[in-house]
């Protein structure tokens, strides 16, 4: 199979096979209550408009677009990730596609949205792309779920995840802003939301480890090092030990940027 080279080896590795798709959709949390809000407000989504899902993945985020009344286009370039979303949203046009090349029109869409995505391809060439498929006025939104690192035993859950990142690229990091501002986009507009991850720590701690790109890319056994230092940390945790319910805490970043006119 010939690799599409838009798409990082860490993504194209990890997210290849149904089972790490599967794995996403498990360990993955959902958006807080407030992103209905920021949709409708900030991105300007209703019913009658128009609104691509870049790097939609599995479609974690799709069903918060889908709720606007807007019509979606899905576009992902990993098919067992497009696989996963076709048969969870079977509503939703889903197409093959990068945000270097989205298969759509010029000035075409009222808002692109990069839920978890806009870190791998945080490129000029992708907002030059994203600017042409968008109508005068268009919207773009970037939204993450972080991990909030300040509380202790998250930073050392991250800590064991953060050492096998090598070039991957990751929100934290903050790389993704250098390519702002950018000519022809206002500044980006920033609103940040605390939101909690409950579920069994198999599903909201091991399996979201397991999601994460680099790590599902790893050899067996690394992986299952991995696997086991988070079980360690579980075990010696208080907040965590011994519980059949666990909330991980997070802080959801949303951003807006407007197509000038």
């Amino acid at each position: 199979m010939t690799r599409d080279t838009s798409v990082h080896h860490s993504a194209a590795d990890g997210y290849t096979n149904t089972g790490a798709a599967d794995r996403y959709v498990k360990g993955r949390p959902d958006y807080p209550p407030q992103i209905a809000d920021w949709l409708r407000d900030d991105l300007a989504l209703s019913a009658g408009r128009m609104a691509v899902d870049l790097g939609a993945g599995t479609g974690k985020f799709t069903p918060y677009l889908l709720a606007t009344g807007a019509r979606v286009i899905a576009v992902e370039p990993v098919d067992a990730m497009r696989a996963k979303l076709v048969a969870s949203l079977p509503q939703v046009e889903a197409v093959n596609g990068a945000a270097q090349s989205i298969p759509l029109p010029d000035a075409s869409v009222d808002a692109v949205v990069c839920a978890q995505a806009f870190h791998w391809f945080a490129t000029r060439e992708a907002l030059a792309e994203i600017r042409r498929v968008l109508k005068p006025g268009g919207r773009l939104g970037l939204v993450w779920n972080g991990r909030d690192a300040r509380i202790p035993w998250v930073a050392r859950l991250d800590a064991i995840v953060n050492a096998h990142q090598g070039d991957t690229p990751r929100y934290y990091t903050g790389e993704w802003r250098k390519v702002f501002p950018f000519d022809g986009f206002s500044a980006l507009q920033e609103r940040r939301y605390a939101h909690g991850h409950a579920g069994a720590p198999e599903d909201v701690i091991l399996n979201r480890v397991r999601s994460t790109s680099f790590i599902a890319a790893m050899a067996d056994d690394d992986r299952a090092m991995v696997e086991r230092q988070v079980r360690e940390l579980i075990a010696s945790t208080p907040e965590l030990a011994g519980k059949n319910v666990v909330t991980v805490p997070y802080e959801t970043a949303a951003f807006v940027a407007i197509k000038n006119t």
